[in-house]
């Protein structure tokens, strides 16, 4: 029946909700696949890894015992200890579980976060490209965003310090850190993150701390900003049990910060999914405690090692790619403007992204997909992502896509 009222419309913050559109390219994907074309899915940070046994073990009797009701909308008790525990430990400060909000997801935080903090007008720093909801949430709230972006390097991508630096003001509310960063693997040194310390404390403002890919580094140790002077008491981590141990789809995760803002995001906890998932809590707790799944984590990113360092120089084999070797995350941030002209296509990545998923099967996302770009961009970028294939696979995808690219630079020569 046709609505006859005006008042059954949408409200108008609707328009200003974003979404996460590599979702959007598994569609194109999947729908690609039912009519039989062989697809080399390289658009979505999903694991082919199973998760460790002995988490499905400790579900399982979380199960049997019948844990399956309500608990607190903070999280149960004994999660929230192993998680200020395990965070204290790796990254160097001092948390009770008072300073822990169990969440289903790392993604929930930042809504949380933001709602908990911010003010309309208030402006939020973030990465772009970076993950697409930090820009969805700042405009739902009707905060006002400032991006940073990466700049290249004769090694790969960094953060340009002075760009960062021209963005405060008087108005800025929130800094958001993702260091291991979606989607461009950038590993940020010591001496930068104590630098960008100085300035959040300098400008006393919140800071988000997302580590999602914190245990997803190659030769290197990951570093938090909250381990820096000044920053325990305006920082929230975004932890995430998803990419470490494979439990994307369980949906579990934490917000760890000072407890005046936990507290504020426990209460929307309340007032949205209630509490997370009992028995996936309790698995959690293994998850954080137990060798195995550690050993697990670290044989899982042996694997992703050897498919980055496969990957890789096939990848600047093809022409007009140019694609560095990052040392975190399980993500390929690559140039491909002289690709992308070489079709014909101008600056279209979008354009681009489509025309090699319908010839070659190969399914990557580019950088439309990770927010707005930035005044003067002019560089077409896309992102594999190496998580979910394995490299036969994708070196059979690569073969095709070299030959693709190398018959369009061909015909335009």
């Amino acid at each position: 029946m046709a609505a006859s009222s005006s008042k059954l419309n949408l409200a108008s913050s609707i328009s200003r909700l974003g979404t996460e559109t590599a979702y959007a390219v598994a569609a194109e994907a999947r729908a690609l696949a039912a009519t039989g074309k062989k697809i080399y899915p390289l658009h979505i940070g999903d694991l082919n890894f199973p998760t460790p046994s002995c988490i499905k073990e400790a579900c399982e009797a979380s199960l049997a015992k019948n844990q399956t009701g309500y608990c607190a909308a903070a999280g149960v008790q004994e999660l929230r200890d192993a998680m200020a525990a395990f965070i204290s430990r790796t990254r160097g400060v001092s948390y009770t579980a008072a300073n822990v909000s169990i969440q289903p997801g790392g993604k929930p935080i930042i809504g949380k976060f933001f709602s908990s903090v911010c003010e309309v007008g208030d402006e939020i720093i973030f990465p772009s490209p970076g993950y697409p909801i930090y820009e969805s949430q700042c405009d739902y709230l009707g905060c006002v965003a400032r991006t940073y972006a990466p700049i290249e390097t004769p090694t790969g991508y960094a953060y340009d310090l002075d760009q960062i630096r021209g963005l405060f003001s008087a108005k800025t509310k929130v800094f958001v850190f993702n260091n291991f960063a979606n989607p461009v693997g950038i590993s940020v040194s010591a001496e930068q993150i104590a630098e960008i310390a100085r300035m959040c404390v300098e400008h006393d403002v919140w800071v988000l701390s997302d580590e999602a890919y914190w245990d997803i580094v190659y030769d290197i140790s990951p570093r938090s900003i909250v381990s820096e002077p000044g920053m325990v008491e305006r920082t929230v981590i975004l932890h995430t049990f998803s990419k470490s141990w494979s439990m994307t789809g369980w949906r579990l995760g934490a917000a760890v910060g000072p407890e005046r803002v936990v507290a504020a995001i426990s209460r929307f906890n309340s007032n949205a999914e209630a509490c997370t998932t009992q028995f996936v809590q309790w698995a959690g707790i293994v998850a954080l405690n137990d060798e195995r799944a550690r050993a697990d984590c670290m044989a899982m990113v042996d694997e992703l090692k050897r498919r980055r360092d496969a990957l890789v120089p096939v990848i600047n084999e093809i022409p007009g790619f140019w694609c560095p070797k990052p040392d975190s995350t399980f993500y390929l941030w690559i140039r491909v403007t002289d690709a992308v002209r070489a079709c014909g296509l101008g600056t279209d990545v979008e354009a681009f992204r489509k025309l090699v998923l319908a010839e070659t099967g190969v399914s990557f996302c580019s950088r439309e997909h990770f927010g707005v770009r930035r005044p003067g961009e002019t560089e077409c970028y896309i992102r594999f992502a190496y998580s979910g294939i394995d490299i036969p696979l994708a070196l059979e995808g690569l073969a095709l896509l070299k030959a693709f690219i190398a018959a369009r630079s061909g015909a335009s020569a």
